[in-house]
């Protein structure tokens, strides 16, 4: 109930999706690139017009006029490029676009995992503590009738005073429990609903009545501390944004050297409507292009020293996550161990109270 219903895995999974989206935007670049194009112009242009005449003088004299001229142009035509990507700066674009989304399919399993720990967790602690609140309840019970009979063998004069304040004393710090439990009986509660994506009351009814705890297995499957580091799914995306920020030095680098396409356009033009399908109206052009910024070095190698960095700073904090998923691993395996006996000795003192 708690997969379609949360709102951190919905957020994991768009963020899924917007990976994809992006990858098909960075492969698509190795493809050529193009559309047809229609565009239709009315101008007005200023022709000059001189003359020449003889003077009296025997000389001639030039006469200047201008004449005012409109026209049409109509163009429909199809344009295409296709950048060769020569130095790789393309297909490292597209690496890094798949790594990223890689990390982003190993966040969701990570969200994921995370999730279903803790609707566990919060939904047998709060079992727990709907027994720990029937068993304070019963013990609350009991201080009171004992404080009764205490009272009453007080008047008689069987006991002092001091054995009255004491069992008073006792009621009071067991009913101070019951407030303590009931918050975090209604804390637990309400995480639980917002696990699920509801809202924080909307589980009161149905975890009213008390249940028993889920049954754990005897003997978990842990395996090797290596096998359960491989299988975690944080250090699978920390590795993977390292690989998406090495592939962006590449697509840096490839800035610094100069970049070849082919460009080609072929279509109709006239000024007339009714003239563009004639042959006389038809062009086309077609060949490559080089363009190579090289003032522009000082910004590019900046951004590679930035790409470098970024790199330093996905490597620093793989390294970390490893470190802190092996701490993890290895307290969880002590405390599975410790507790199991922890089990064993207290199922021993039950049987021996028996």
């Amino acid at each position: 109930r708690a997969i379609p219903g949360n709102h951190d895995l919905r957020i994991a999974q768009a963020r899924v999706q917007q990976a994809r989206a992006l990858s098909l935007v960075e492969s698509s670049k190795t493809f050529p690139e193009g559309g047809f194009t229609g565009t239709y112009e009315r101008f007005r242009r200023v022709e000059s017009i001189s003359s020449g005449s003889l003077s009296a003088w025997g000389g001639s004299a030039a006469e200047t006029g201008s004449s005012h001229r409109q026209d049409d142009l109509f163009l429909v035509g199809f344009d295409a490029s296709w950048e060769i990507d020569i130095f790789g700066g393309v297909r490292r674009g597209t690496e890094a676009a798949t790594a990223e989304l890689e990390a982003s399919e190993d966040l969701l399993r990570d969200t994921l995992v995370t999730l279903q720990g803790e609707v566990v967790r919060n939904y047998v602690e709060y079992r727990g503590l709907q027994l720990r609140l029937e068993i304070a309840e019963r013990e609350v019970k009991i201080r009171r009738e004992n404080v009764e009979i205490i009272e009453a063998r007080s008047t008689a004069g069987f006991v002092s005073e001091l054995d009255l304040a004491r069992a008073r004393g006792e009621l009071a710090h067991a009913e101070s429990r019951i407030p303590f439990l009931e918050k975090l009986l209604g804390a637990t509660r309400h995480r639980l609903g917002i696990l699920l994506g509801l809202d924080p009351m909307s589980l009161a009814d149905e975890l009213r009545s008390p249940m028993s705890l889920p049954q754990v297995p005897e003997n978990l499957p842990v395996g090797l501390p290596s096998d359960l580091l491989r299988r975690r799914p944080d250090i699978r995306r920390a590795e993977r944004e390292i690989a998406a920020a090495t592939a962006r030095i590449g697509v840096t680098t490839a800035e610094l050297f100069p970049k070849f396409s082919l460009t080609g356009i072929i279509g109709l033009q006239a000024n007339a409507s009714d003239k563009l399908l004639r042959e006389s109206s038809n062009f086309w052009s077609m060949g490559p292009t080089l363009s190579w910024p090289i003032l522009n070095f000082k910004r590019i190698l900046a951004s590679i020293e930035f790409s470098k960095a970024v790199r330093e700073e996905t490597l620093a904090r793989y390294e970390r996550t490893v470190l802190l998923s092996l701490e993890e691993v290895e307290n969880s395996l002590v405390y599975l161990s410790q507790e199991k006996r922890r089990i064993e000795a207290l199922t021993q003192a039950v049987l021996s109270n028996d």
